[in-house]
């Protein structure tokens, strides 16, 4: 494995083999002293090119608690503010003889063109709506502990599924690994061109939230991402909680325990209810635990591996 771009870069033995190694480095969490020597001399830096506070921090963590040098960069505090452009930035970094770069980049296919750009190993923590797979890997992961096998366990992942790249990477993620996915939003939200890729991926679609609820083993809902919406996607806030959001009166349709993920920042109240967000079967601060295991298994096969 040279970078982790897609999850179409990984074979279902690639992930499971990554799945064990996380299981392994989840035990770090737990230790008085949380530091493993795995990557000791290597250098890591994390080119964040939009806000985040859960993947820049556990990949930050995650270098640091395999011994990596971490060295963090901004868009904000890097020349990209004075015109500089991104080819230019990586070059410079690189040149500097680094290991490895994880990159989030507003721009689709940013992280691919990063890799042909330069021998440190890539990784894709985010391009514009494109993919964000080590969001997806952290997800089966955490639904995984919960459930065990996800062969034929039925997923719903909910909300804003135009502008969000953690759904394109979790449906071709959990269906490599046999579980069944329906993906439900409004019309508006429902990305163009949905119905062929859905056929050839094989998972289904649906605008009906109540009549897919009940046959969930898991739900996942998605963040509203106003930031990126140029328009009226719905008419307001209250109408989308009505119709999409996982209010109180919809936690009574779901099996018990059925796992509740979200892959955060939340807007309570809008996609989620309070209710739900801090319910019992809510595994939202496990699928932030699982994160930084399953970032630290990333980088560890990237550049500590046999094939690093």
């Amino acid at each position: 494995m040279k970078h982790l771009l897609s999850i179409d870069d990984l074979s279902t033995d690639e992930i499971e083999a990554l799945f064990a190694t996380a299981a392994d480095m989840h035990d770090v969490q737990s230790r008085e002293v949380k530091k493993l020597p795995a990557l000791r001399g290597r250098t890591v830096v994390n080119m964040f090119f939009e806000d985040s506070t859960r993947t820049r921090s556990s990949f930050e963590i995650a270098g640091k608690w395999l011994s990596a040098d971490v060295i963090n960069v901004s868009a904000k505090g890097s020349s990209t503010s004075k015109g500089e452009s991104l080819r230019d930035t990586v070059l410079t970094v690189c040149a500097m003889g680094v290991d490895g770069l994880v990159i989030r980049h507003p721009a689709s296919g940013a992280a691919v063109q990063v890799s042909e750009w330069v021998d440190a190993a890539v990784v894709n923590a985010g391009d514009g709506t494109h993919e964000h797979p080590t969001q997806a890997l952290l997800d089966a992961y955490t639904l995984q502990r919960r459930l065990g096998s996800l062969e034929g366990r039925h997923v719903a992942i909910i909300g804003d599924l135009t502008h969000s790249r953690v759904f394109r990477s979790n449906v071709q993620c959990l269906t490599r690994l046999g579980a069944r996915v329906t993906v439900v939003a409004p019309p508006t939200l429902m990305p163009s061109g949905i119905g062929a890729w859905s056929a050839a991926a094989g998972f289904e679609t649906s605008y009906d939230v109540d009549a897919v609820l009940p046959d969930a083993d898991a739900v996942m809902m998605l963040r509203v991402q106003r930031e990126r919406m140029s328009g009226a996607y719905f008419p307001s806030a209250r109408e989308y909680t009505v119709g999409y959001g996982l209010t109180r009166n919809r936690l009574a349709l779901l099996k018990p325990d059925v796992p509740i993920c979200h892959p955060g920042p939340m807007n309570r109240g809008l996609e989620i209810a309070a209710d739900a967000a801090d319910a019992a079967q809510s595994v939202v601060l496990e699928q932030v635990s699982s994160g930084l295991a399953i970032r630290m298994a990333v980088l560890y096969h990237l550049l500590a591996g046999e094939d690093a």
